[in-house]
């Protein structure tokens, strides 16, 4: 197993800079999109890495993935948690590890999925719609518990509307969620476990317009904000085990709210993100995988497995150990460059000052 692999669908302009840039950056690993002829159980595949951009669209894929893990690939992300998770689930554990969340409720599918009838739901009670909007409030979101792409999201400004729309919503679970009234929103990339990209994000944009945004927050706020962000997209990401996820805040009263966090095959196209976040996310990502292809061990279980599950096998605490020093936020382009243009040079401190600023922190637990 000595190549680096992509799995991709639909997406044109990040696979192809992917493949380019790792092999500009070395020659022990090629790298080539993945080409399957055939898949017997058990039999491993020749990639030592695999970066996964459509099984969650291509059961088949998914199927060959699990048999690549199986037998020593490092498939990034692990295609088994990545199988198991969906956005509820992640909010509940955000609120075990003390990240802000939106108030949620899940709600069972309208229609009853195939192959039921009245009887496969005999635990199941009416729902206290009174106690669900008076604990959410108006308005609010209604979203599906698995999936992404902002497919089947309504936002609904009373019980009219909510009943109206939950009719549509077929055999889909839903979340139903309040809305955040925010200054600020941002979409942060998180590559490896440590690499994080914060981009001014408007989802009220269309769709190629959504980064065409700018961080509103300034000064030592948003220079604190963009430390909480980093701080809370580690968090996220360590506990879930991702190597590359994408988290959504939006700031509600200078407090970051993370309103999504399952995005395992996030958009990396040039035209939507942008040609310098881009840039970023291709040599992220690079570096990752070159990373993950020198540490893989023939035959074993290369995965990335999150705190979460790590914690349970071992009967240890979920909430992942904080880093002493957490990696340097990224900037917003504009910013970036204001900083750099407005900064002066450092002037000598004390020495009982700079002595002080110099011993370690204690990671906190």
């Amino acid at each position: 197993m000595k190549k680096i692999g992509i799995l991709f669908g639909q997406e044109n302009t990040f696979p192809q800079a992917f493949i380019d840039r790792v092999n500009e950056k070395q020659s022990e690993f090629p790298a080539e999109f993945v080409s399957i002829d055939r898949v017997e159980q058990g039999v491993a595949t020749e990639y030592a890495v695999i970066i996964d951009r459509i099984s969650q669209d291509v059961p088949f894929y998914k199927a060959f993935l699990k048999n690549a893990a199986l037998t020593g690939t490092a498939v990034v992300n692990n295609p088994f948690w990545w199988a198991a998770d969906e956005k509820f689930f992640n909010n509940a554990l955000a609120v075990q590890i003390g990240v802000p969340v939106p108030k949620t409720i899940l709600l069972p599918s309208k229609e009853r999925p195939d192959d039921t009838n009245h009887n496969s739901f005999r635990n199941l009670r009416h729902m206290d719609w009174d106690a669900i909007f008076n604990h959410i409030g108006f308005p609010a979101f209604m979203k599906p518990h698995a999936g992404g792409g902002w497919k089947s999201v309504y936002k609904v400004d009373n019980p009219e509307q909510m009943f109206r729309s939950y009719d549509e919503t077929g055999q889909l679970v839903m979340l139903y969620q309040e809305a955040i009234d925010f200054e600020d929103y941002f979409r942060c990339y998180c590559i490896g476990g440590k690499d994080v990209r914060i981009m001014p994000y408007e989802p009220r944009n269309p769709h190629h317009l959504r980064y065409a945004a700018e961080m509103k927050t300034t000064g030592d706020a948003g220079k604190k904000l963009l430390e909480t962000m980093t701080d809370y997209v580690l968090k996220l990401n360590h506990a879930l085990g991702y190597d590359f996820n994408t988290v959504e805040f939006a700031v509600r009263d200078g407090i970051p709210v993370a309103i999504d966090f399952c995005n395992p095959a996030p958009d990396a196209d040039v035209h939507s993100v942008g040609q310098a976040n881009f840039d970023w996310v291709v040599e992220a990502a690079a570096n990752m995988a070159i990373e993950r292809a020198k540490r893989v061990q023939k035959g074993k279980d290369n995965l990335t497995w999150g705190t979460f599950v790590r914690g349970s096998v071992m009967g240890t605490s979920i909430v992942p150990d904080a880093p002493a020093k957490a990696p340097k936020a990224e900037k917003p382009a504009k910013e970036e460059k204001e900083a750099k243009a407005e900064k002066a040079p450092k002037t000598e401190k004390p020495k009982k000052e700079a002595e002080k600023e110099e011993k370690p922190k204690k990671a906190k637990k």
